[in-house]
């Protein structure tokens, strides 16, 4: 059940239903927003009974239109969350408990206000082991991947994915095969993926989560994938990049991101046909061989630069 000042982040953040002059708040937006309602002891669900002076008192005239737009369309917002309930899919904002925490903990403003998710969110609170790699991926691959997330299981480990073709389901798939939990970020196609009959078996046995920031139904978009890597990041302790080409591409992109950020640690598969991983190890990832223990991978974790504990809301 949402609360206020989740159903307010909906409405100002959401990208459903939208009419001729709504124009949801951009992240940087919301934070921007959040910041003015936390400097004057507000919060987001005060918006709706906001009187001309109390919206004057915090924001300038473009603002509060673009605003009240917003939140008059709450109404037929509450239809749309109705329907995406009956298909399964639940929308949890940063005022919500079932938010990723360790986003909130380690990207701070840079994690979005919401997330549409079908699945067990207690799964955000289990420990896991991230798994990224090429959507090209060979048989090789798949069978590396495969392996090691065996062992992750194994050690009593979660796996999260991007659930993308390739590395990220492959990984997916065999944490489902053998009875284990699996988290994915998905930067699209959400409508899709959770009509899939192993997806809709694990969901209803609490053994798989799915989260995405973009709409249920929206298409593939270069910017949320990259974003979307930094989430697979912050919620694993530790990420297994199975491939990347070298200096190009999402998983050489999110790997890059990840040794600058210490969100977590990053391994890499000592591989050395592939330049992009060699390049990656010579950058400080950790080697990693069929034999390297998944224990080792929560033991002296980094400590992100940007960590740092947010508002309920912010």
């Amino acid at each position: 059940m949402q609360n206020d000042n989740s159903s307010a982040i909906i409405a100002l953040c959401s990208r459903l239903c939208m009419g001729e002059g709504v124009d949801p708040l951009e992240p940087a937006e919301w934070s921007s927003l959040s910041k003015k309602l936390i400097a004057a002891g507000r919060q987001p669900g005060e918006l709706f009974d906001f009187s001309d002076d109390d919206f004057k008192l915090l924001f300038a005239d473009g603002e509060i239109q673009r605003i009240k737009r917003l939140l008059d369309r709450s109404a037929s917002l509450s239809f749309e969350v109705q329907k995406l309930r009956g298909m399964g899919i639940e929308i949890v904002t940063r005022a919500d408990g079932g938010y990723p925490a360790s986003l909130k903990k380690k990207l701070g403003q840079g994690c979005p206000p919401l997330f549409y998710c079908a699945g067990n969110t207690e799964l955000l609170t289990h420990e896991c082991i991230g798994f990224v790699g090429s959507r090209n991926a060979s048989e090789e691959d798949l069978n590396f991947t495969e392996l090691y997330a065996g062992k992750v299981l194994s050690a009593g480990f979660s796996v999260v994915s991007g659930g993308a073709r390739g590395v990220d389901e492959r990984a997916s798939q065999t944490a489902l095969e053998r009875g284990g939990e699996a988290i994915e970020f998905l930067s699209d196609s959400m409508l899709r993926r959770i009509k899939k009959a192993p997806v809709v078996h694990a969901v209803r046995e609490g053994r798989m989560l799915i989260l995405s920031a973009a709409k249920p139904d929206a298409g593939f978009n270069v910017g949320l994938a990259m974003q979307r890597n930094r989430y697979i990041y912050c919620q694993a302790l530790s990420v297994v990049v199975v491939k990347s080409d070298l200096e190009k591409g999402g998983t050489w992109s999110g790997a890059t991101d990840n040794l600058a950020g210490k969100w977590s640690k990053t391994y890499c598969w000592d591989n050395k046909n592939y330049k992009g991983n060699m390049a990656l190890i010579r950058m400080g990832a950790i080697p990693l061989t069929a034999d390297t223990d998944p224990s080792d991978m929560k033991k002296d974790l980094p400590q992100s630069a940007t960590a740092k504990q947010q508002s309920i809301f912010d």
